[in-house]
């Protein structure tokens, strides 16, 4: 398919003069939605619009006065890392009324306002929705009463509305993701390692209730990340006698000498007739049939408190100036939209058709059309299932196909988070498949001296939440080995390798800068020649500069963010970020930047520096790299099971075509498998980076919520696009970005 041509919005061409602008929180809080609010009014300011904060939500629109606030571009510092919601939300009933709605027209219509950035649930934005339809009526009727003139009904004669969905359930149809979900899955996966332990060390049955009343997202992929042994969700309840297997699994899993169970349950959780499934259901009938000692946790509120993850950050800025430039090209005949995510874009859908989309689930579950529901949660979600039932129901051996196919599972390059659950998944996978899975010790340098051993099921329980890579993993190339790989391949009859590797902390230390006067930290990231994580950290974290390799930079560049960071900190900025990708240039280091600032600096602000080296590498895996390292590794061996089949013949595997040795990955909204060979032209192996990087197009939202005058590419966005129900087969929502 043919890509969009690229063209570029530049800051003399994005002209927001003359507009109002209004962001408000509507419904339950959710971590990110501060990131999206900094991200309106900075936009919104950058573009020469007027914007205003409309605090406690709809109640501050339906009361006025004080709670709506033109805000400035220093109004919105500090906020990127704190959860909840500064500017309030409340739930409020009169904006539910007619009279409630005129009242906030008439408020709006006093400041100008007719452009509005709500961000909250499919209930706020319906309302909002209404309130727009309702527009032109209600002003005529605040003309009727004498409220306003009669010349504001042509002057305000258009309500345009932007959406973004802040809610941790992730139970919005037509975004992959939703501002907050990330963040309570970090929140929820904190709580189960942290239990894990105790209950190991007593043996014990853990059940842990999580939100989600209408949608089990967070119950499904916190036990898909955790290897949890059970999980009860409102989409899909279990099947007639669930209780008797359920505990046939648990005591199954006991003797195989596991010291605990871990099941989750959604706080909506149903039966086929819809009577509510508790934890104390689930806690006696463990107790009464097994006699295990068994706890319950009800997590609450604290999944939607505390910091927002990167994630939640960068998905919230993004939307937030997405939903800015919607506003600036909205029309009177243009419906109100709602920004969601794709894979790694962000896109435009009518807002009503992904309300109404969101109902139809609920629809489907009350008339207990269970496959339905899961259906209409998107591709994402009914993967997530297949890959959790895949992954914690083993088959019986009587039930397996018979492949006689060995395929080796082996490490390469650095250490990551998230290895270990692919590992995990690739040998659980590749058994259901019915394949002999061996697993490889120290990579290539392994293999070749012979590390290789059967690996079972039960093998791999537990290593979801470890990190780096049990298996070891080693940078050595197999150049030098081909001849010693080869043959231990035939030694041990290995038909297909799934490889999992590579060419091979920045939030606290702002925060510390947050307490001091005037303080510039210069951090030096990882990442070999790719300035991935400089870039997408710095976005995440509200860097005024990130330094690397993919875009050179001279002296004069560096003098201008200097020159450009001492004028803010002599207005009112207190603190500054600046990152460096270790590999970006060999002259500029990291000594020689903080020495400029230093110098450059005195008198205005003092600099720090930090390395942070190999503490990148280590840690726990968060919930998304368990999520995609698990779902990646699933989609894998099943197309080496695949290819495995369309290439044996006569007792062989003929694997000699360029399809049958492939990376896979994500490309915008698809993960693509692509033939190695043809990656040849598409990469610099000198610096062993792609020479197209498609997250720097992410690079200028960094720079305009610095301050910066830059262009940015438009080249993805302005095209309003429609829900689709089911989406090309290839597409996998919840490996975003």
């Amino acid at each position: 398919m043919a890509q969009p041509q690229s063209k570029k919005i530049f800051f003399e061409n994005l002209s927001g003069a003359g507009k109002a602008i209004a962001v408000l929180t509507s419904g339950g809080d959710a971590q990110g939605m501060n990131a999206a609010v900094r991200a309106v009014v900075r936009m919104g300011l950058y573009v020469g619009a007027k914007v205003y904060f409309i605090h406690e939500g709809y109640q501050g629109m339906v009361d006025g006065g004080e709670n709506i606030e033109e805000a400035s571009w220093e109004s919105v510092s500090s906020m990127l890392q704190v959860g909840g919601t500064v500017i309030g939300s409340a739930r409020c009933k009169e904006f539910r009324s007619h009279e409630g709605r005129l009242k906030a027209a008439h408020n709006l219509v006093q400041q100008g306002i007719t452009n509005l950035c709500v961000i909250g649930g499919d209930g706020s934005l319906t309302g909002a929705n209404l309130f727009r339809e309702e527009w032109n009526g209600l002003l005529t009727e605040l003309v009727e009463q004498g409220s306003i003139e009669a010349d504001a009904v042509q002057k305000y004669s258009a309500l345009h509305i932007v959406g973004m969905v802040g809610s941790i359930d992730n139970d919005f149809c037509g975004t992959d993701m939703t501002i907050g979900t990330d963040s309570a899955l970090h929140r929820i996966i904190e709580v189960v390692d942290a239990i894990m332990t105790t209950a190991q060390s007593h043996q014990r049955t853990f059940v842990l209730e999580v939100m989600g009343r209408h949608c089990g997202y967070l119950a499904l992929v916190s036990a898909l990340a955790c290897g949890a042994d059970w999980v009860l969700i409102p989409e899909m309840p279990p099947e007639d006698g669930w209780e008797d297997t359920m505990c046939e699994k648990l005591s199954a899993n006991r003797a195989g000498m596991k010291r605990l169970n871990i099941i989750i349950v959604a706080e909506g959780a149903i039966d086929r007739s819809n009577r509510p499934i508790t934890t104390d259901n689930i806690k006696d009938l463990v107790v009464k049939c097994l006699g295990f000692d068994t706890r319950v946790t009800i997590l609450g509120h604290v999944q939607r408190g505390g910091t927002p993850s990167a994630f939640d950050r960068i998905l919230a800025s993004r939307m937030g100036v997405e939903a800015v430039l919607a506003l600036l090209e909205t029309t009177a005949n243009t419906p109100a939209c709602v920004v969601s995510l794709c894979g790694n874009q962000s896109v435009r859908l009518p807002l009503m058709e992904c309300v109404q989309m969101t109902q139809e689930v609920q629809r489907a579950m009350d008339g207990k059309r269970f496959e339905e529901a899961v259906k209409l949660r998107g591709r994402s979600f009914e993967n997530n299932l297949k890959t959790y039932k895949l992954l914690a129901h083993r088959k019986p051996e009587s039930e397996l196909p018979v492949s006689n196919f060995n395929v080796a599972v082996l490490n390469v390059g650095a250490p990551s988070a998230g290895m270990n659950a692919a590992v995990r998944s690739a040998v659980r996978v590749g058994i259901s498949e019915g394949h002999k899975m061996f697993a490889v010790s120290d990579g290539f340098e392994g293999f070749s001296k012979g590390q290789i051993k059967e690996v079972k099921w039960a093998d791999v329980g537990g290593w979801t939440g470890q990190g780096g890579s049990l298996l070891g993993t080693k940078r050595t190339l197999p150049a030098k080995h081909v001849d010693k790989i080869a043959e231990q391949m035939r030694e041990h009859n290995i038909n297909a390798l799934l490889i999992v590797g590579g060419f091979e902390t920045c939030d606290r230390i702002k925060q510390s800068a947050s307490g001091t006067k005037r303080r510039v930290f210069i951090i030096e990231t990882m990442g070999g020649y790719c300035g991935y994580l400089a870039s997408v950290g710095g976005l995440a974290a509200g860097a005024d500069a990130a330094y690397i390799y993919e875009e050179p930079f001279d002296i004069r560049d560096l003098q201008a963010n200097v020159e450009h960071l001492t004028e803010k900190m002599k207005t009112s900025i207190q603190r500054g970020l600046v990152l460096r990708n270790e590999n970006c240039n060999e002259n500029y280091t990291t000594d020689f930047i903080y020495q400029l600032y230093s110098e450059e600096g005195r008198g205005v602000f003092d600099s720090r520096k930090n390395v942070l080296g190999h503490m990148q590498q280590g840690g726990a895996p968060s919930p998304f790299d368990r999520n995609f390292g698990t779902k990646i590794s699933a989609k894998a061996m099943q197309w080496v099971t695949k290819k495995l089949v369309e290439t044996f013949r006569q007792g062989r595997v003929f694997a000699n075509t360029e399809d049958t040795c492939c990376l896979l990955g994500m490309r915008r909204r698809a993960l693509v498998f692509q033939p190695v060979v043809q990656l040849k032209g598409e990469t610099d192996f000198v610096h062993r980076i792609p020479k197209e990087q498609w997250w720097l197009k992410l690079r200028p939202l960094m720079k305009i919520l610095a301050k910066y005058k830059t262009s940015y590419d438009v080249s993805d966005s302005g095209q309003l696009e429609h829900v689709v129900r089911n989406r090309p087969k290839e597409s996998d929502a919840s490996v975003t970005m």
